[in-house]
């Protein structure tokens, strides 16, 4: 039977899975498979999982508990196996690899930091104070400038104004979170947002790291919203 694989731990993970079924129109009870110093956490599954709310959800319950007892390699959703012969044979491939992660990954867990462009008016206020070629365009379309190019030429400094103030704030914000952290990544960010950074945190670090982040929060102006989002399971740091 087909298995679904949530993650990867040391053999000596306590993985409390009593009661806990997994993903699947009938699901069933998660169990561990053990190859030498690894366990891959696994349910049997009998048809292609597809990303609905309550396997979602189930996925998300596995990484959870185990976080709960200990450093996990979590798998993103929708990984599967033909069976468990299959799934020793892919922990043993990479016994070394799996285990110098579990190491990197050690009392740490993800936190996702965003941040977006929440008041745009805002910002356009600032823009137009603080560039006077920007003001003087303003200007000359309010007074009924006949110009066909204005209103591009505004359009297109207000533009990079925008790009360049959110490359630059984002670029701060990393600055003064990333001491607190093991390891970073930053991801391409989706519109509104200008940054989308996920950050390793060690747990005896936690504390420092909210504390700046939330000062950070209240030091930002000109409309910015800052988001966080955490602990996770250390998606962003697996490979």
């Amino acid at each position: 039977m087909a298995l679904y694989v949530y993650a990867i731990t040391g053999e000596d993970h306590p993985r409390h899975l009593d009661g806990l079924t997994g993903v699947g129109a009938d699901p069933a009870p998660v169990r561990a498979v053990t190859a030498g110093p690894l366990c891959a956490v696994v349910s049997d599954i009998a048809e292609e999982i597809r990303p609905k709310r309550r396997d979602l959800q189930a996925h998300q319950d596995v990484q959870e508990r185990l976080m709960a007892g200990g450093v996990v390699l979590p798998l993103q959703f929708g990984y599967t196996a033909p069976d468990d012969e299959a799934v020793r044979q892919a922990l043993q491939e990479n016994t070394n690899g799996y285990l110098s992660t579990l190491e990197r990954l050690e009392g740490c867990a993800e936190y996702h930091v965003r941040a977006s462009q929440a008041d745009e008016d805002e910002l356009l206020r600032r823009i137009l104070q603080d560039s006077d070629q920007a003001r003087d365009i303003n200007d000359r379309i309010r007074a009924g400038a006949q110009d066909p190019q204005l209103p591009l030429a505004l359009g297109e400094l207000i533009a990079r104004e925008v790009e360049e103030r959110q490359e630059s704030l984002a670029a701060e914000l990393a600055r003064a979170l990333m001491p607190y952290a093991r390891d970073s990544a930053t991801h391409p960010p989706s519109p509104p947002d200008f940054l989308n950074l996920s950050l390793l945190v060690p747990h005896e670090r936690k504390d420092d790291f909210l504390a700046v982040q939330a000062s950070l929060a209240t030091q930002i102006d000109g409309g910015v919203e800052f988001r966080l989002t955490g602990p996770l399971p250390p998606y962003s740091f697996v490979q």
